[in-house]
């Protein structure tokens, strides 16, 4: 994100030092759903506009600062300091990772990524397993060009083009034909590994003596018998907690954290002067790969139809994105073994040789209670058993969720200006080519046309 030229340098150096400036409050209550880029038509009504612009994509160094801002690493989060489920002498278990990001994570999971798309190709990142290289990442403007240079490898790119989405019903809805995914803007799609998220919190409630119920049935899920006897799981009927319950508060979660990832897309946009908004107006199903028999292939994911009455299920994309669940692992045996390992084996996450947010980190991390042979057991029932039943894991709601994006681009002021005056749009939407161009406005390219009214 560097770049050479003394005058150059300057004046970058003073943009970056602004868009760090920029208030909170006014990214709040100035964030408005600003549709209308350069380079777009409204065919027809009472806003029917043709920008006589053509479009301009967002730079490299736009596109690196939005994903860092929805999904990159901003230092050590500082885990969960107690809990009575553990013995009194050890450390809550209950953080899947220690990395902080800008989204918050229950239990610190911290199991999303993001997707991304635009003229120039599409990417993904692969930030959840890395170590911040400090507690807090950000402290000064000039550590932007640190973090890209850290983290721009973790980028990966999938191809060299823009994944498109067709302009048409299930893949769009209706009102989103003019303006999603059309050139000159770039999608952020923030993406949700669900089989993380569920085995945490299925070891997390176990401690607290929940049993994963089958409601169908009236049985439990898995084997619960050496817990029980144990005293760890409760017989009370009080705590049969069913799974539907645990898959919803599973979705929730998930769906908060995604929507938060591109809501602080959506608020950097305002401190850029860049257009866009956040809406969820294409199928995700599309976006992911499940109409590639149809000429849709999208990211490319693998799918399941095992139930013709139920939707398409995501698993994952070979070698980016590898859920904890066939058929990435032979069974969920081996998922809930490798997911122990990511926690506790050598290099995972409570390894006292693996760097940590604590002064005295090894010493922390050594006194973390570790998950009972009889639990690593207990979690592998259940989720076998609810793979077995549904056919899936989690059980009734998908493996890989997205469901919500942020899409960015530039404004065109003369739209702005003549419908809404120009109160509608920020200061920055005014400056932007000034402050991120070079001073280079877009041309006017383009013969006003007609359109219908």
């Amino acid at each position: 994100m560097s770049s050479n030229g003394t005058s150059h340098d300057h004046d970058r150096r003073e943009t970056l030092e602004e868009l760090a400036r920029f208030p909170l409050l006014t990214a709040l209550f100035g964030r408005r759903a600003r549709r209308f880029g350069l380079g777009m038509t409204i065919p027809s009504g009472p806003f029917a506009y043709v920008s006589r612009h053509e479009p301009v994509p967002l730079s490299d160094e736009e596109r690196l600062l939005l994903i860092l801002a929805g999904a990159g690493v901003t230092g050590w989060n500082l885990g969960i300091p107690h809990t009575t489920s553990v013995a009194s002498d050890k450390a809550a278990n209950y953080a899947n990772r220690l990395i902080g990001r800008p989204q918050p994570s229950g239990a610190g999971v911290h199991s999303t990524e993001l997707l991304v798309t635009d003229d120039s190709g599409a990417w993904i990142t692969n930030f959840r397993n890395l170590d911040p290289t400090r507690l807090r990442e950000y402290e000064a403007v000039q550590d932007l060009d640190r973090l890209a240079e850290i983290y721009e490898p973790f980028i990966v790119r999938l191809s060299s083009g823009r994944i498109d989405v067709p302009a048409e019903v299930p893949h769009m809805f209706a009102h989103n034909f003019w303006v999603a995914n059309r050139p000159g803007t770039t999608m952020f799609i923030p993406i949700a590994d669900t089989t993380e998220y569920t085995l945490t919190v299925l070891a997390i409630l176990a401690g607290e003596g929940y049993v994963v119920w089958n409601s169908e049935e009236d049985r439990p899920f898995g084997d619960p018998g050496p817990l029980l006897a144990k005293g760890v799981l409760a017989s009370d009927p009080g705590l049969r907690l069913a799974l539907r319950d645990l898959d919803a508060s599973t979705f929730a979660a998930l769906a908060t954290e995604t929507g938060i990832m591109a809501y602080n897309i959506q608020l950097l946009l305002q401190a850029f002067g860049l257009g866009g908004w956040l809406y969820n107006g294409i199928n995700a199903l599309s976006w992911l790969g499940a109409f590639a028999d149809n000429g849709v292939p999208g990211f490319g994911f693998r799918f399941s139809r095992r139930d013709e009455w139920r939707l398409p299920n995501a698993l994952g994309l070979d070698g980016h994105f590898e859920p904890l669940a066939p058929p990435y692992h032979a069974d969920l045996r081996a998922a809930v073994e490798t997911f122990y390992d990511r926690r506790f084996g050598a290099g995972g996450t409570w390894d006292p040789a693996r760097p940590g947010p604590y002064r005295d980190s090894p010493g922390i991390k050594a006194s973390v209670e570790r998950y009972s042979p009889e639990l690593v057991d207990y979690l592998a029932s259940v989720a076998q058993d609810v793979y077995d039943t549904h056919g899936r894991f989690p059980g009734t709601i998908p493996t890989v969720y997205a469901g919500i994006y942020t899409q960015a681009h530039h404004i065109d002021l003369g739209y702005y200006d003549e419908f809404y005056g120009p109160q509608s749009y920020l200061e920055t939407h005014a400056r932007h080519f000034e402050r991120w161009h070079g001073g280079v406005a877009p041309a006017e390219e383009r013969a006003p046309a007609e359109v219908a009214i």
